[in-house]
């Protein structure tokens, strides 16, 4: 009879315990978000780092559906609509938040397009609402580019981040600043970066991206405060002109095309990490000296601190006009390491070395490569050729002070490479050098052993010969 009353596994409960289970502590039916302390509902709706979200969540919780989110101090709006952007600012009920972000998730999805008038709107809001950091990455609507858009003070932001494709910004005309901002960046827009450097008195951190100056496309950077720069801008045009005087400024990029006609002027004598590209536009000519033209530029910090100025030199293709000199162009840093890369195509370039050496006076180390280009038109070097100028560099007595290490990558022992080793020898204290031997290079042939006898003569100095394998060839 026992077996008749024991209830079956999985069978239905009695009505009566149903009701004693909703009353036990785990299922009393009480909104227990909502007992929540309103500080720890807020520190839950942060984390979720989107505004449009948090406000979704007015589902979950009757305490939720007052709009607790309207209080976030933290506002992300990703991948939001312009119209329900401007709703939703409209409703904030703190009367400042620490962060305002508008731009795409990170899921990579495509920037909202808002138009100028749209813009303007967003940044009266964000004024409103007095943020520390503000970020802005959105796209204009095509029709919209080039309208000139107000960018408002922001008496507490620290960090200022606008990418705005064909934005052109402008300041207020009536004055004022940026008091406490110490890190600003500008993608893609067009404004007059000294006149917004110049009323920010705390700047430490400035980046411009692809930003064009609304005069002369020039970028000018004079400030008393910035430590790091960095300036990204490869327009097809070309900028005309970089003009940089920062005394503090310890940590520079600079990767940019430069029009034919472009100058360059930097005064940061604090720089610790630097680090430039600069390639000329398309037929503008930077001469080296007669024959030679320079095709890029880079310098860069080594670990240990020292500072190398690299150029790629190459022969021109065509004769360009205007023709600049490189000393008209380029304020050349004080440099340590001298990295040249030679296109010479069989032609002869000890008197341009020797040129760039004394202008370069602070170089201690000089490596030289040499590279050939398959099938290029003047490749080979003719009886009284420009290339061998001034005529009488074999000859030269200049003091070459600094100079103490010397690195040639594929030597291949021709009488003028033999030549320019006996001017460094004779003119510059050398301790070092080294030669890495072209592929094709008998280790056996006459300028190979003339580089050896040179060697042996200079006992005091420490050579090296290397083949391109990187044996290195025992010649005492």
């Amino acid at each position: 009879m026992e077996s008749r009353t024991r209830r079956r596994l999985g069978s239905r409960p009695p009505h009566g315990a149903r009701r004693r289970d909703r009353q036990a502590p785990d299922a009393d039916g009480v909104d227990r978000i909502s007992g929540l302390h309103d500080d720890l509902l807020l520190v839950i709706l942060a984390r979720l780092r989107c505004a449009r979200t948090a406000a979704r969540t007015s589902v979950l919780s009757r305490r939720w559906r007052c709009g607790l989110w309207r209080r976030l101090l933290e506002l992300y709006f990703l991948d939001t609509p312009p119209s329900t952007i401007e709703a939703a600012l409209a409703q904030i009920a703190v009367p400042k938040v620490s962060l305002l972000h508008i731009g795409p998730n990170l899921c990579g999805a495509d920037r909202q397009r808002f138009s100028a008038a749209g813009i303007a709107s967003l940044l009266r809001d964000a004024v409103r609402l007095d943020p520390v950091d503000l970020s802005v990455v959105v796209w204009l609507e095509q029709g919209n580019r080039g309208i000139a858009i107000e960018l408002p003070y922001f008496a507490r932001a620290t960090s200022i981040n606008l990418d705005v494709p064909c934005f052109n910004l402008t300041l207020p005309a009536q004055g004022g600043e940026f008091p406490v901002l110490e890190r600003l960046t500008i993608t893609g827009c067009l404004t007059n970066t000294g006149a917004l450097i110049s009323r920010c008195p705390c700047l430490r951190v400035l980046e411009l991206n692809w930003c064009r100056n609304q005069s002369d496309d020039t970028i000018t950077v004079h400030s008393p405060t910035i430590e790091e720069l960095l300036v990204y801008n490869h327009h097809h045009t070309g900028i005309r002109g970089i003009d940089i005087v920062a005394p503090v400024l310890k940590k520079f990029r600079l990767f940019t095309l430069m029009h034919n006609d472009c100058t360059m002027s930097l005064s940061a004598h604090m720089v610790e990490n630097a680090s430039w590209y600069c390639r000329w536009v398309n037929f503008a000519r930077i001469n080296i000296n007669q024959m030679w033209c320079l095709d890029h530029l880079e310098v860069k910090t080594e670990k240990s601190g020292r500072i190398v100025l690299g150029l790629d030199i190459k022969r021109p293709w065509h004769s360009i006009v205007p023709e600049r000199n490189l000393k008209e162009v380029f304020q050349f840093p004080k440099c340590s390491v001298l990295d040249l890369c030679l296109d010479i195509s069989g032609h002869v370039y000890g008197g341009m070395v020797l040129n760039l050496l004394t202008i370069c006076s602070s170089i201690r180390r000089l490596k030289l490569g040499t590279k050939k280009v398959p099938g290029k038109i003047g490749g080979r070097c003719h009886v009284n050729c420009s290339c061998d100028q001034p005529h009488n560099w074999r000859s030269q007595n200049i003091f070459i002070r600094g100079l103490e290490e010397v690195e040639i990558e594929n030597f291949e022992g021709m009488s003028h490479e033999v030549d320019f080793l006996k001017v460094l020898f004779r003119c510059a204290p050398l301790t070092k050098v080294t030669v890495t031997l072209e592929f094709d290079v008998s280790i056996t042939s006459r300028g190979c052993a003339e580089t050896y006898y040179l060697f042996k003569a200079n006992t005091s100095m420490e050579c090296h010969v290397y083949t391109k394998r990187g044996k290195e060839v025992i010649y005492s």
